[in-house]
C-alpha cells in the first residue's frame, strides 16, 4: 500500500525555494506534495505557480500566510527573511505545521526563540534548522554537550555583497579589511539577511550571546567563506565551506527533507 505523502507548503518564492519546488518536481522528494506557495509578493507566488504547472504540479498561489495554511501542509520550507520568520513561525506551528528555515536569524532573539520552542512543543510541530551555507551541526552540538566550549565564527564576503549595509564603502573595493567583529546577535542585527549561518551556528553550540563572529571583506572576491571553529579542553574541530552561489542553503533545505521521511538520518 502506498504510503501518503507528506504536504509540502513554501514561504518565500525567490530562487533559493525555486530549487527546492524543482527537487519535488524533478523525483528528488518523492514522499511530498508540493500544495501552495507564499511569498511577500503575490506576484513572486504567481511565478512559482506557473512554474510548477509547466510541470505538471497544482501548487496554488497564496496570498497570506492563513491561505497557505488552508491548504493543509505538513511542513513549509522557509526561505523569506528573519522578519519574514517571524511573521509565519508560530502561526504555522500552532496550526500542525511544522517548518523548514534558512532565516535562522530570527532566533537570535532569545524571547522569540522560547515562543517557537514553546509552540512547537505545545502543538506537537517541529522547527528544522537547515546549514544553509556553513554545516557540521552535529559536531558543534556534541563538542559543546561535552562542556567547556567556546567558538568562533569566520566569514568573508567581497565588497559587492556588502553593498546596502553599513560597513560598505567604496575604498572596500580596493583594500582587505575586517568590516565586523562582535557576536551573533550583534551581526544579525547590523546584516538582517546575509548572517543567518552565524545564529544557526551559534544554536547549535554556544548560543548567540556567545558565539564570536568575525567578517572580512575582500576585493574580488566572490561567493561565500563560512568557518566555525569549536573547541573544549578535549576536542578542537573546524567546519570550513566555500560557496560560489547561494545554491548550497536550497540544496541544504532538500537534505533535510529527505532526512524526514528517511529510514536512515545523516
Amino acid at each position: 500500500m502506498a504510503m501518503k505523502k507528506l504536504r509540502l507548503g513554501i514561504v518565500g518564492c525567490g530562487r533559493l525555494n525555486r530549487i527546492v519546488a524543482e527537487a519535488v518536481a524533478d523525483g528528488l522528494l518523492p514522499e511530498y506534495e508540493l500544495v501552495g506557495c507564499y511569498s511577500r509578493t503575490y506576484e513572486s507566488a504567481e511565478k512559482l505557480s506557473a512554474a510548477m504547472a509547466e510541470r505538471g504540479i497544482a501548487c496554488k498561489p497564496c496570498h497570506t500566510i492563513e491561505e497557505l495554511l488552508e491548504q493543509r501542509p505538513d511542513i513549509v520550507a522557509e526561505a523569506a527573511t528573519p522578519a519574514g520568520m517571524r511573521t509565519v513561525a508560530v502561526k504555522c506551528l500552532e496550526n500542525g505545521c511544522s517548518i523548514v528555515c534558512l532565516s535562522i536569524g530570527a532566533f537570535a532573539d532569545d524571547n522569540f526563540y522560547a515562543e517557537v520552542r514553546a509552540t512547537a512543543a505545545k502543538h506537537g510541530t517541529k522547527v528544522y534548522m537547515a546549514s544553509g551555507a556553513t554545516g557540521g551541526f552535529d559536531v558543534l552540538r556534541t563538542a559543546t554537550l561535552m562542556g567547556g566550549a567556546t567558538a568562533e565564527f569566520f566569514n568573508e564576503k567581497g565588497p559587492n555583497a556588502l553593498k546596502g549595509t553599513p560597513v560598505y564603502d567604496e575604498s572596500l573595493q580596493q583594500e582587505q579589511r575586517v568590516v565586523f567583529h562582535g557576536t551573533a546577535t550583534e551581526a544579525i542585527a547590523k546584516f538582517p539577511t546575509r548572517v543567518n549561518v552565524t545564529v544557526a551556528a551559534s544554536r547549535a553550540s554556544v548560543g548567540p550571546e556567545k558565539m564570536n563572529v568575525t567578517m572580512q571583506s575582500s576585493p574580488y572576491f566572490r561567493g561565500d567563506t563560512q568557518r566555525v571553529e569549536i573547541r573544549n579542553p578535549q576536542v578542537r574541530a573546524t567546519v570550513d565551506v566555500y560557496s560560489a552561489t547561494p545554491e548550497i542553503a536550497a540544496w541544504s533545505v532538500v537534505a533535510v527533507l529527505q532526512n524526514i521521511v528517511s529510514p536512515i538520518v545523516f
